[in-house]
């Protein structure tokens, strides 16, 4: 473990952070604030300087693990460890048993508990910035495919109201050309007067439609329409009107960031010229997975970017919330689902695994033994707990995955 001189707590805030800097005898060296701002970071940096000329001698403790602050005292050479908020609760009781709490005090606990626990905590490293773009696109992208879902709830909920037959064609009416099918034709009467088959023909060629003839929309559409009391058409269209617009918006910026998400995913997969990596890059090897497409692999390497690069398998179980709790007490013994984890990891694994089992025999097999003693929800986290081991394996010896292979069937 390396040694430092200086010790420095940060409690970050959106306005100025409290910094406190110890001695390697807990020794308060220096304190106050700095502004969230170009001129206070360009003053932390200075007040650091001051302290010593090897900035890698200067130990900083912070409860976030990105944020400007961060990426200042990376660029300055500190070296930067993250603090869950939870362990400085805990910490912070060594010193106060009243329950008192305030910035300054927070930012001398943090220091502190780096200064005799820093083993208790991960270092941060600068990041590749095609990793944070990827981090960036991914979590977007997951906020745009809620919100669709949100808007197509809606305009269903609407569609029920006085228009139903549009949800016999597509009863989720979450797909493009039916937004244009109730724009074009917003009523039971707009239809019947003008879903004809070549109108209809041409919309369906417009989306690519081939599942569905023309003249099965038409006789659907031109169905004995629900009898509505007065008013309710009317309001119904308008708030139609109003989602519609909003629906094609988030499905167009979908669209990009999955196009995006591609173009970053390949970036990664292809390595530099001068590059001494290994034949097969992390991106390649994950992707060769049973289950493994776009959006798993992409948040995989966005949200767990350091268990992957440590080929740490206990971390990355835990923060994909596969690896359970064990709570023990004299006689009692148990183990229940661990809880505090990533979430978009979380939900990755669970896509990936559920997808595996469709995918991959021996995925399945494991799975249905799973499945002989446990629910549902346990027997898939111990299939990804067994991906997982496999994928960590794979990236240790820098090959694509092999079912073939005894390592992996044992796996």
């Amino acid at each position: 473990m390396l040694d430092y001189d200086f010790f420095v707590g940060v409690d970050w805030a959106t306005q100025a952070h409290e910094i406190c800097v110890l001695n390697d005898a807990g020794v308060i060296v220096d304190a106050g604030s700095v502004a969230h701002s170009g001129a206070g970071m360009a003053e932390l940096r200075t007040r650091l300087s001051r302290l010593t000329a090897d900035p890698s001698r200067i130990a900083v403790a912070i409860e976030t693990p990105r944020a400007a602050v961060v990426d200042t005292l990376l660029a300055h050479g500190s070296h930067v460890f993250a603090v869950n908020p939870k362990q400085l609760d805990r910490f912070r009781d060594r010193h106060t048993v009243a329950g008192a709490k305030d910035d300054r005090r927070d930012a001398f606990v943090a220091a502190d508990a780096v200064r005799t626990d820093r083993w208790a905590f991960r270092r941060l490293q600068p990041e590749d910035p095609r990793l944070l773009e990827l981090r960036e696109i991914s979590r977007a992208y997951e906020e745009l495919v809620t919100e669709q879902v949100r808007l197509a709830h809606r305009l269903r909920e609407q569609l029920q109201r006085f228009y139903p037959q549009v949800l016999t064609l597509c009863p989720a009416a979450d797909e493009p050309w039916v937004w244009t099918l109730v724009d074009r034709l917003p009523t039971p009467a707009a239809a019947a007067g003008r879903a004809r088959g070549r109108v209809v023909r041409a919309l369906l060629a417009q989306h690519r439609i081939r599942r569905i003839t023309a003249e099965e929309v038409h006789h659907v559409l031109t169905a004995a329409a629900l009898p509505v009391a007065p008013g309710v058409t009317e309001a119904a269209t308008a708030h139609i009107a109003l989602l519609v617009p909003r629906l094609r918006l988030v499905h167009e910026q979908r669209t990009h960031c999955e196009r995006r998400l591609d173009v970053l995913l390949t970036a990664l997969a292809t390595p530099a010229a001068d590059s001494e990596q290994p034949e097969h890059r992390d991106v390649t090897i994950l992707r060769s997975l049973p289950g493994v497409g776009r959006v798993v692999a992409a948040t995989m390497l966005a949200e767990a970017t350091r268990p992957l690069a440590a080929r740490d398998y206990q971390t990355l179980r835990a923060h994909a919330g596969v690896a359970p709790v064990t709570r023990q007490s004299g006689k009692t013994r148990l183990v229940a689902m661990r809880h505090s984890c990533n979430s978009r990891l979380r939900t990755a694994v669970f896509h990936w695994a559920s997808n595996s089992i469709r995918l991959d025999d021996r995925c399945r097999q494991h799975y249905d033994h799973l499945r002989q003693r446990h629910n549902h929800a346990r027997a898939l986290r111990g299939v990804a707990d067994r991906l997982l081991r496999i994928l960590i394996v794979m990236l240790t010896e820098g090959a694509v995955y092999d079912p073939g292979r005894p390592r992996m069937r044992a796996a």
